[in-house]
């Protein structure tokens, strides 16, 4: 038996290309297909089921990536060995691929389909995530599922002025703009990234180079598609009742409008769009109550709900909540509203709220990341938590959900930008965004009350950053830029994009486009309105707190740190770690050591907030690593007696000989009755032989001549 496999290679940018194979591996899969560049090989594999699910009005899609251990020849950290639930790494790449390709399949198809990606090699000089769009749109498009891709995503960095396409890990470290962007042959269908400050031209200038590698890599998966690609399923046309469609325009149409235009909240809204639902329902005839088709009257007055406000949006310029098309909703924030956290505050705009808080913590407290690539440990993290009540409705809670988790990345990725550098902070980092309302943009509170928790905690935050929902509605050449936009207006709008930032720059960006041909020149336009409501929040933040507090708190922990040298680490730890226990059992201090090999030192940083704590903690390893110093004096203890003199410890650790005619200006024939071992005496260091590294020291040289010898 021989394998059928047909190979297409394509350029992915940075003058690599990558290998898209099918026929070999996973062929009773419906599509399945490996995409390889260098060592790195990522296995997409495309199922749907032969029939439809019933009674159901979203498209029962699952996407799942999963990075094997085995991929980097590593054995997994778990207790259990194996690889387990996705970590947040792998829901974010879930999410990247989701966003491309959930747009792009046939109109009611209802089946259920799954999307698995999993790393099957990996090399250090690829990073995965920006080929898991191309694996996953390849293995869609020569499978039968009805997929009206292709689509592609790329990495897309700006490295020393320049744009590059896919740039290995190492030269994206030094990027000010890092960017994910997807799209199909003709349109950019998702941005996702992070920025060092960059200008909104660099941005938009960002997507089109990453647009024009995206174009290649969907015209080779045509390619295979033509060459063994498999015929695309059939999808029943849905029922239809035009009678019924009618009959609600003409009951509802007028209504729905002037709800639109009554510039109501979000409940109330919610309330007449229920009440008119109700009032066509309780008109139908007795006679036709049997032949009402429930599901078809929800569809068709969603979709006329939906057109009847975009149009009083894209006609009259009036938004639901009666705002101009650039106005922010009401801002209140207030910092330090709790009492016991290290930092805190309170941001609400509109009906969106975010509670916030910031924990300071010591190395010990650092996130353990296990990735198949390697083991790393991170310091600063932000949590974002969204529970039922925040938008009136009871939910089973089921643990952190993706949306929870890429919501938080966002917020984390913006709001780092703006921390100390990693040798200027000696804490840990822990945001907490827990929103108590939402109506609209709740990562971007979080964004927002992130900055001021962390100037209320005393972090030197370097400037405030903060975060804008853009929305746009477009229709035969009409469109209207909707800023801050209602969680109402996202649904029915045909572009979702979020912009952090400082006064400065970009910061963080989350853009997800629903509409055919937007033109760049329109893209320029809603980045501009983003940037000027941006501002507008900024000039609110900075007038609430206008930079980092002074001191911290009382209750904060205090962290200091020193470099020693190298070889001093080793005395501090103790045999079996046990000096440096025995220092914070006493002092109650936490104490931590980070060598650097390159630099040949090590971090030494001690965590109290007991001011007398941390001052015995460092008087204990100040002893430890002091540098002997010729004509200092110390104070020995006499550890041990030899007829030729006194072996004495003047510091911890450290030894030297009081010869017997260094220790009085009498002549001694022993230390019979002069010295015994535990005696505490003050010598003087007068010679440290280079070579040797031993220490000559001195007693008599402190005592007057004609002073009695003892």
């Amino acid at each position: 038996m021989q394998f059928n496999i047909h190979t297409q290679t394509v350029d992915i940018g940075n003058g690599r290309t990558a290998t898209i194979e099918t026929g070999k591996l996973a062929r009773q899969a419906d599509g399945s297909v490996v995409v390889r560049v260098g060592n790195c090989m990522l296995l997409a594999t495309a199922q749907a089921s032969e029939e439809p699910k019933e009674g159901i009005d979203f498209f029962p899609l699952t996407v799942e990536y999963q990075e094997k251990f085995a991929a980097a020849g590593r054995i997994p950290g778990s207790f259990h060995r194996r690889e387990g639930r996705a970590s947040d790494y792998e829901v974010l790449i879930c999410r990247i691929v989701d966003r491309a390709i959930r747009p792009m399949f046939a109109d009611n198809f209802k089946n259920d389909t799954q999307v698995l990606i999993y790393l099957i090699s990996a090399d250090e000089n690829v990073e995965p995530d920006s080929l898991v769009g191309l694996a996953a749109s390849a293995a869609l498009s020569i499978s039968s599922i009805p997929f009206e891709g292709p689509i592609s995503e790329v990495r897309v960095t700006k490295i020393d002025g320049k744009f590059v396409v896919n740039p290995t890990p190492k030269e994206a470290e030094s990027a000010s703009l890092n960017i994910i962007v997807a799209g199909t042959l003709d349109n950019i269908l998702m941005v996702e990234g992070e920025g060092k400050e960059a200008s909104e031209a660099d941005l938009v200038e960002a997507i089109k180079v990453g647009h024009e590698i995206i174009i290649k890599q969907c015209n080779a998966q045509l390619e295979l598609q033509k060459a063994c690609g498999k015929p695309k399923m059939e999808v029943a046309v849905p029922e239809e009742d035009e009678v019924l469609k009618e009959k609600i325009k003409t009951f509802a149409e007028a209504r729905i409008a002037a709800i639109a235009k009554a510039a109501s909240g979000k409940h109330e809204r919610k309330a007449a769009f229920k009440q008119i639902k109700e009032e066509f329902i309780a008109a139908i005839p007795e006679e036709e109550v049997a032949t009402f088709n429930k599901a078809l009257f929800s569809k068709y007055y969603s979709k006329l709900e939906k057109t009847t406000i975009r149009n009083v949006v894209l006609d009259e310029k009036v938004r639901l909540d009666g705002r101009k098309t650039d106005e922010i909703r009401p801002l209140i924030m207030e910092v330090d509203i709790l009492p016991s956290p290290h930092g805190s505050a309170l941001f609400t705009r509109g009906e969106t709220q975010s509670l916030t808080t910031v924990t300071l913590g010591s190395k010990t407290d650092e996130q353990m990341i296990d990735k198949a690539e390697d083991l790393t440990f991170n310091k600063f993290m932000l949590h974002y938590n969204f529970p039922p009540f925040s938008t009136g409705e009871v939910k089973m809670l089921r643990g952190t959900s993706r949306r929870e988790v890429g919501h938080g990345n966002l917020a984390m990725r913006s709001l780092k930008q703006m921390l100390p550098a990693e040798d200027e902070n000696p804490y840990t980092i822990r945001v907490v965004s827990d929103i108590l309302e939402s109506n609209g943009s709740s990562s971007m509170a979080t964004v927002c009350a992130g900055s001021l928790a962390l100037m209320d905690a005393g972090i030197p935050f370097r400037k405030h950053v903060s975060g804008i929902a853009m929305g746009m509605i477009a229709e035969d050449g009409k469109y209207a830029i909707l800023s801050d936009i209602l969680g109402d207006e996202d649904h029915l709008g045909d572009m979702d994009f979020k912009v952090t930032g400082t006064k400065d720059g970009i910061c963080g960006v989350q853009m997800d486009l629903k509409v055919d041909g937007l033109s760049y020149e329109v893209l320029s336009e809603a980045l501009d309105q983003a940037k000027r409501g941006r501002l507008h929040i900024l000039a609110a933040m900075e007038a609430c707190m206008p930079t980092y507090r002074a001191d911290l708190k009382p209750h904060t922990p205090r962290a200091e740190s020193i470099n020693i040298p190298k070889e001093f680490i080793g005395a501090v730890i103790g045999p079996g770690g046990k000096i440096i226990q025995d220092i914070q059992e006493k002092t109650g201090t936490v104490i931590t050591i980070e060598e650097n090999k390159e630099k040949g030192i090590g971090k030494v940083t001690v965590l109290s907030n007991n001011k007398d704590n941390m001052a015995a903690a460092w008087a204990r390893i100040n002893a430890i690593v002091a540098i002997p110093e010729i004509g200092n004096v110390y104070e020995a203890e006499v550890k041990s007696i030899m007829p030729y003199g006194a072996f004495v410890e003047f510091m911890p650790g450290k030894q030297g000989l009081l010869h017997i005619s260094e220790i009085s200006h009498s002549r001694l024939e022993s230390l019979d009755g002069v010295l015994k071992e535990g005696d505490k005496i003050q010598v003087k260091l007068l010679e440290i032989d280079n070579k040797t590294g031993k220490f000559k020291l001195s007693r008599k040289v402190l005592l007057q001549k004609d002073a009695p010898q003892a």
